[in-house]
């Protein structure tokens, strides 16, 4: 769990520092930051879904995972949790953040290999790797987005520390064409994050979320 929790305090430190920025950074600068962002988060994206190995695959994937968070209301609910931290903490600026931010730093192969590498090996380097891009990743959205983004560190300790614990019984996702197929449909999720980020279309991300639960299920039994 080294890499984890350094993940994790790279994520806190780094949104804590961007929030001070916040506060000294005049609103339009802000958006400007957040257009940046949101055009950087679309070549990430792109450059994530060009990483598919099989693209009947990837649609399936997004197509299964979207109705079936559709079906569950998913991102509702998960707005839900975020509301419940805006009236405790009395703020109005944690759902978006926290959502984008999650996405951001939880989804691509940096993080399934990292804490695969981690878990299996003890060997968090690539999660070191990765804690520094996030420490700057933090600072400037948490500068554009406000709070959520320093919730996301429960996300990244969370979902990081699942896949390091389990790293063995999931090791599967390691194979070539899994994680070629996983990256791409989680990359098409970051698009659709640059897209809202950028005004252009407010999909609904957090409906997509099984998506990457049935991505690596649909790779496994078609490459057999």
């Amino acid at each position: 769990m080294t890499g984890t929790l350094v993940n994790t305090v790279a994520v806190l430190v780094g949104s804590s520092i961007g929030l001070v920025l916040r506060k000294q950074i005049p609103e339009r600068i802000r958006k400007a930051m957040l257009q940046a962002l949101g055009l950087s988060t679309l070549l990430i994206g792109t450059k994530m879904g060009f990483e598919g190995k099989e693209l009947l695959a990837v649609i399936l994937s997004l197509v299964i995972g979207g109705a079936l968070g559709t079906w569950l209301e998913l991102e509702y609910k998960i707005e839900g949790i975020g509301r419940f931290f805006e009236r405790k903490l009395k703020r109005e600026d944690i759902v978006k953040g926290w959502l984008t931010a999650t996405i951001i730093f939880c989804v691509g192969p940096m993080t399934v290999l990292g804490c695969f590498q981690d878990g299996l090996m003890g060997k968090p380097d690539i999660l070191f790797l990765k804690s520094l891009l996030d420490f700057v990743t933090s600072i400037m959205l948490s500068s554009a987005l406000g709070f959520g983004v320093l919730l996301s560190t429960i996300s990244v300790l969370v979902i990081q520390g699942v896949l390091t614990l389990f790293a063995s019984q999931l090791s599967f996702l390691k194979e070539t064409f899994i994680l070629g197929n996983f990256t791409a449909t989680g990359g098409i999720m970051v698009l659709a994050i640059g897209f809202r980020l950028l005004e252009i279309k407010d999909i609904r991300v957090g409906d997509f979320l099984p998506a990457l639960v049935v991505s690596p299920l649909i790779s496994f039994f078609w490459q057999r």
